[in-house]
C-alpha cells in the first residue's frame, strides 16, 4: 500500500512512518522543513517539501497515495492558530477528494464530540464532521487524551513558585493523560487494519489520574514533595501563559481548552464510552522525562 504522512517525522509521524516501512509499505511524508529531506528519505520513505496550506500542493502530494494519515500541525508563529488549523482542515479536505483517496485516518483528539468550547480541538471536531459528510469515505478517527508533553509547562511553576496548576483541577474528575508512542502504536495498528465501516472512532488513554495526584509525582520527581496543584481562575491562567511566551490567539485556546476540562464536558464522551484503548506509559514513566527536562 502507499501512505500519505502528514505531521513531518514529530513524535507521532515519525514511529508511525517507520512501523510503516517496517511492514513493507511505501510512505510518503508530507514536511514543510526542507532540512527534513535526508532525514526522512534514509528512513526509507519518499519526502514531500511544501506548505500544507499550499492546496496545489497538497493536491499533488496525495495524489499517490492509498490511505493518509492526517494531523493538523501545530505552530506557534501564526497570529491566529484557530484560523491557521481551519485552514488546513480545508486544504486536507480538497486534497483528499482531488487525490480520490478514501480511506483516511485522522488524528482528532478527546472533546472534538463537542464540536466548539474545547479551545484548539475546535477545529478537529470540524475536521470529523467534514469528512462525515463526504460520501464514499472510510474514516479511523483517533482521539487521544491530554499529552503528557503538555505537563512540561509546569517546570516553571513548580520550579519559581512550588506549584503546578491550570485553569482546570477542581473537581474530583481526573485528567485522563497519553503518551506519544501510545498514541503511534494505535495510529499504526488503524493505518495497517482493514478499513470496513464509514467511520468508527478510538479513543486512546495511558494513565488517569487527579491533577492534585500529578502535582506530587512531578514535584516529588525533582526533588520538591507536596507541591500542590492550584485551580486558576480563568484570567490568572491566560495571563501566566502570556507571560510565558505564548501568544493571545494559543493563550486564549488553551483557556477554552481548561474551562472544558474544569466543567466535565471535554472527557464526558470518553467516560461514557469505558475509555478506549488503554497503553502502557504512566504518570511515574514521564515523572522520569519531566526531571531530566527540569533540571536542563
Amino acid at each position: 500500500m502507499k501512505y500519505i504522512i502528514t505531521g513531518s517525522l514529530g513524535n507521532i509521524s515519525l514511529p508511525v512512518t517507520q512501523n510503516l516501512i517496517k511492514a513493507g509499505h511505501e510512505v510518503t511524508v508530507i514536511s514543510s522543513n526542507p532540512t527534513k529531506k535526508e532525514q526522512i528519505e534514509n528512513l526509507g520513505a519518499q519526502a514531500t517539501i511544501g506548505s500544507v496550506q499550499d492546496e496545489a500542493f497538497l493536491e499533488g502530494a496525495f495524489n499517490s497515495g492509498d490511505i493518509a494519515y492526517l494531523m493538523i500541525p501545530s505552530d506557534f508563529s501564526v497570529t491566529d492558530y484557530a484560523a491557521f488549523q481551519l485552514e488546513v482542515a480545508d486544504k486536507y479536505l480538497q486534497a483528499i477528494q482531488s487525490a480520490g483517496i478514501t480511506r483516511i485516518v485522522l488524528l482528532s483528539s478527546i472533546g472534538a464530540h463537542l464540536r466548539k468550547g474545547a479551545g484548539p480541538i475546535d477545529a478537529l471536531g470540524y475536521m470529523e464532521e467534514k469528512l462525515a459528510a463526504i460520501p464514499g469515505l472510510e474514516v479511523k478517527i483517533l482521539r487521544p487524551s491530554y499529552f503528557f508533553n503538555n505537563l512540561y509547562a509546569q517546570i516553571g511553576l513548580i520550579k519559581n513558585a512550588g506549584i503546578a496548576g491550570s485553569n482546570f483541577g477542581g473537581t474530583e474528575e481526573k485528567l485522563v493523560l497519553t503518551d506519544t508512542d501510545d498514541i503511534a502504536k494505535v495510529a499504526t495498528e488503524q493505518l495497517l487494519a482493514p478499513f470496513t465501516e464509514a467511520q468508527t472512532i478510538t479513543y486512546i488513554s495511558s494513565d488517569e489520574r487527579h491533577p492534585s495526584e500529578i502535582a506530587a509525582v512531578l514535584g516529588a520527581a525533582v526533588g520538591k514533595e507536596g507541591t500542590p496543584w492550584i485551580t486558576f481562575s480563568d484570567e490568572d491562567a491566560y495571563n501566566g501563559m502570556l507571560q510565558a511566551g505564548l501568544n493571545e490567539s494559543f493563550a486564549g485556546l488553551y483557556r477554552d481548552m481548561g474551562q472544558a476540562l474544569q466543567n466535565g464536558t471535554m472527557q464526558e464522551d470518553y467516560w461514557e464510552n469505558g475509555g478506549g484503548v488503554k497503553g502502557t506509559f504512566k504518570l511515574e514513566d514521564f515523572a522520569k522525562r519531566f526531571a531530566g527536562a527540569y533540571g536542563q
